[in-house]
């Protein structure tokens, strides 16, 4: 018996008994127990033993499921050969990132119950706990030179909040140049990285990470105004079928950039933009610059209306925050 096992008996949220589950698994009640307190140690698990009616998490968890969401997202599977989900893992990112790019018009991807070194953009840590939000990465190959990448970044964005949008979510929008916000406050970040010759293929791995239902202890570690779907899809929402439509988009909107580029996402990207004719800063270092924002060129590039007249700024160290953020 697992620890992945007991938990899969206990994630209905429900009482059982010891003896039941020890007779599940051909155990003794002393390894069922065993194994609970191995279970008690993942980042935020909670199981409650009550004497005369056996275990039960505080609430229910629905763990991810490959076969479930494989058939949820209904793609042929040469167009994903590769779905791993894994209980834990320091990177989604860092794993595929260490495994052979996938060959041209096909996807690996990777789900993880729990990333215990998760990375946002500029090397910040993400927050997240076991089994209640979701962190997934895809890996893809482009017949393409890296620098016609610059504007994946952007494409990706508006596949995500497309797909929230899809499932009921209302009010996403997208901050240059990776994350989802909802109600002004942050819910999800994108981490693309890629690999190869300049002149191409270039294999790249997007990872995504969505907060869905954030208990308080793992959102006392973020340090800016953070939002989650608890709110608008339910108290824990689905996390297979919402990983299921995410994945989906990928595999639409990833062969329409290798075609076309950015400019197919250009117009779903302003409905979605978060600053847009807004008075902002953007910084790069110790540099500050502000005006009035723009929106974004057809290359990716944010563009910013100052008084010496218009400049574009491209990712990587550039911020962007609202006029007046220290």
């Amino acid at each position: 018996m697992s620890p992945h096992a007991l938990l899969s008996h206990l994630a209905d949220g429900r009482f059982h008994s010891g003896q039941d589950l020890a007779d599940a698994f051909g155990v003794s009640r002393a390894a069922v127990w065993k194994q609970v307190k191995r279970l008690q140690q993942l980042p935020g698990i909670t199981v409650h033993a009550v004497r005369g009616r056996g275990y039960r998490l505080d609430r229910p968890l629905e763990l991810l499921d490959a076969q479930r969401v494989r058939d949820l997202i209904g793609i042929p599977v040469a167009t994903l050969p590769q779905l791993d989900i894994l209980d834990s893992v320091p990177s989604t990112n860092a794993y595929l990132m260490a495994r052979p790019a996938p060959p041209a018009g096909q996807g690996y991807g990777c789900l993880t119950e729990y990333q215990t070194a998760g990375r946002g953009r500029r090397g910040r840590p993400w927050v997240s706990d076991f089994g209640r939000n979701l962190t997934l990465s895809l890996a893809w190959t482009f017949d393409l030179p890296m620098a016609r990448l610059a504007g994946l970044s952007l494409a990706v964005g508006v596949s995500v909040a497309d797909a929230l949008s899809a499932m009921g979510v209302r009010g996403v929008a997208l901050k240059w140049p990776n994350d989802l916000y909802l109600d002004d406050r942050k819910l999800a970040g994108l981490l693309i990285e890629a690999s190869g010759e300049a002149g191409g293929p270039t294999r790249v791995v997007i990872g995504i990470g969505i907060n869905l239902a954030l208990p308080d202890a793992c959102a006392a570690q973020i340090d800016q105004p953070w939002a989650d779907l608890r709110g608008q899809l339910g108290e824990q929402p689905p996390r297979n079928a919402i990983a299921a439509q995410v994945i989906a988009g990928l595999l639409h909107a990833l062969p329409r950039y290798a075609q076309d580029g950015l400019p197919p996402f250009l117009a779903r990207w302003q409905a979605y933009d978060l600053y847009r004719d807004q008075r902002v800063q953007i910084v790069s270092g110790n540099q500050i610059t502000r005006g009035r924002y723009a929106g974004v060129g057809a290359d990716g590039n944010l563009l910013l209306d100052t008084p010496d007249g218009r400049c574009s700024f491209a990712g990587g160290e550039v911020s962007l925050r609202p006029a007046g953020t220290p």
